[in-house]
């Protein structure tokens, strides 16, 4: 697997940074997961780079190829796979059977696969120990994140355009500024300079959006409004919210109003939309 490459690193980084509110959307013990690339038989080779609530760093640096375990299965079916109890489940192969049973002790773990371009780039895992089970909600949530996260990719792995028509230029400068107020949300310094040279290459391209002479301050939005915001940009229900967050319905639906409020919207998905299009979230 080409570990170098550009779009590998991106993915790598992207996993390491989220890794932390996956483990707060789905409450799960253990979280971990890498990027995926291109082995030298030409099939999907992920490597295991990021962990959070393991016991030790076994799974560290792990290769899992397509087809091997549960997260080959996964590259295998490019789909979500779910196993109740990893050590007695015929349904994959146990080549992992002494990191995964023996040294961490999971049972019940979700393997998602996150994909780009058409291809799965990368694995995010989920996974409890003992008798407890995963169950239908917390799926939904990570599948949430995950397409979050696919959608982020798709904005970090856009390839330089060529030059717009006349027509388009409004659209393409305005892609361009979004692009630019999301890299300044990134605190990965290699990560924000890449995205900086091709924003740079597409201005190049698209020139500079004109500045308006009367532009009005961004609102500005409370902490508990950010997070609000940032749970509904993952697809969660007013309900999972509240419970992701440890508040009342109510409190929820008093943030998102004033969120909206604040950044003249009307409904919680244009809300999230302009949040990310100020650079707020």
């Amino acid at each position: 697997m080409n570990d170098d490459s550009t779009p590998t690193r991106t993915v790598e980084h992207l996993i390491g940074r989220r890794l932390r509110q996956l483990q707060q959307v789905t409450g799960l013990p253990a979280v971990f997961g890498g990027a995926a690339a291109a082995a030298p038989d030409g099939r999907r080779e992920l490597r295991i780079s990021h962990l959070r609530g393991t016991l030790g760093k076994s799974l560290l640096d792990l290769r899992v190829g397509t087809g091997r375990g549960l997260g080959g299965s996964a590259l295998a079916t490019r789909a979500l796979r779910t196993v109740r109890d990893y050590a007695s489940t015929p349904a994959i192969t146990h080549d992992f059977d002494g990191i995964v049973v023996q040294q961490e002790r999971l049972s019940s773990i979700f393997a998602l696969p996150v994909k780009a371009g058409g291809a799965v780039v990368g694995v995010l895992y989920g996974a409890v120990r003992g008798p407890h089970r995963i169950g239908d909600v917390v799926l939904e949530r990570a599948s949430a994140f995950g397409s979050t996260i696919e959608r982020e990719l798709a904005v970090l792995l856009a390839p330089a355009t060529p030059p717009a028509p006349a027509a388009g230029l409004r659209h393409a400068r305005a892609a361009v500024a979004e692009l630019a107020q999301l890299a300044a949300t990134t605190d990965d310094l290699a990560l924000r300079g890449r995205l900086d040279h091709l924003i740079a290459d597409l201005r190049d391209v698209v020139g500079a959006a004109p500045v308006a002479a009367n532009t009005a301050p961004a609102p500005r939005l409370a902490p508990r409004e950010v997070e609000v915001l940032e749970q509904v940009a993952l697809g969660l229900r007013n309900a999972q919210v509240a419970e992701v967050l440890g508040l009342s319905i109510e409190t929820v639906r008093a943030y998102l109003r004033s969120a909206m409020r604040k950044l003249g919207t009307g409904n919680r998905t244009a809300a999230v939309h302009a949040a990310r299009t100020l650079g707020l979230l």
